[in-house]
């Protein structure tokens, strides 16, 4: 079971965000803190002791406009430690998504805070913990979330795993991110996905196109013009970048 602590200076919406927080049967315990400050304290005492000590805290529900300190500042801090809690962004603005992106947010809830979507939070970081305690090779700590990026669906922020994007497409200033169970348009350029992913095995194959290695199945040269398939799909390589991926396409098949 979870220990939550709430970050917020209003306090109704403190006091509402903590009473579903307790109502969920997953969170252990919920403490609320009104500004970064006090927050701070709270989450210094609790690495002091560690993770599994009495003060132990394994997620932060961060409001992001606050006076002093910011929700994004503390999460900064908090980056800088080995093993800090996770953090939940819960905002009514939906323009620091991207910020809490970079920071590797596990979520970014929006107000006026729903009961569901808060409970779809609240399972993000369970399964997370979860994970963490059940791997024998790391049985006390707590993992960094897996990397997602925010897309807006229905008014509603959620995040994407990296991992789940098989290609992306340049819209301008936007870029389409390609799944297996859809596509999400994100205010994101394709230059910038390509150099913060390109450690993560996503290569440029065309000036529209941006695939994950992993996923391509079948590299074709037809008359001069080399495309891929990925899935279902065939995309187009350019010859500016078509001796590159085929050198590493044959240095993933060399092993």
């Amino acid at each position: 079971m979870l220990r939550v602590l709430a970050v917020d200076d209003e306090e109704p919406a403190l006091g509402e965000l903590l009473y579903l927080l307790r109502a969920d049967p997953r969170v252990r315990t919920a403490e609320g803190a009104g500004d970064a400050t006090a927050a701070l304290r709270r989450i210094g005492r609790a690495l002091e002791n560690g993770p599994d000590g009495d003060d132990g805290i394994d997620v932060v529900f961060l409001d992001i406009h606050m006076p002093g300190l910011t929700g994004l500042d503390v999460a900064r801090l908090l980056a800088g430690f080995a093993r800090p809690p996770l953090v939940v962004f819960v905002t009514a603005h939906e323009g620091f998504a991207l910020q809490a992106f970079d920071l590797k947010a596990v979520d970014y809830v929006l107000k006026p805070v729903r009961r569901e979507r808060l409970a779809e939070a609240v399972r993000r970081v369970h399964d997370l913990v979860h994970a963490a305690a059940a791997s024998p090779a790391a049985p006390a700590a707590t993992p960094a979330a897996p990397e997602q990026i925010p897309v807006e669906l229905g008014g509603v922020t959620r995040f994407v795993p990296v991992d789940d994007i098989a290609y992306v497409e340049a819209h301008g200033d936007y870029a389409r991110l390609h799944t297996d169970h859809g596509s999400h348009l994100v205010r994101i350029p394709l230059s910038t996905l390509e150099e913060r992913w390109a450690a993560r095995g996503f290569v440029r194959i065309h000036r529209s196109h941006l695939v994950a290695l992993d996923r391509i199945d079948e590299l074709r040269l037809d008359g001069g013009a080399t495309s891929v398939r990925l899935g279902h799909t065939d995309l187009a390589v350019s010859r500016r970048h078509a001796r590159h991926l085929r050198d590493l396409l044959m240095r993933r098949a060399g092993g």
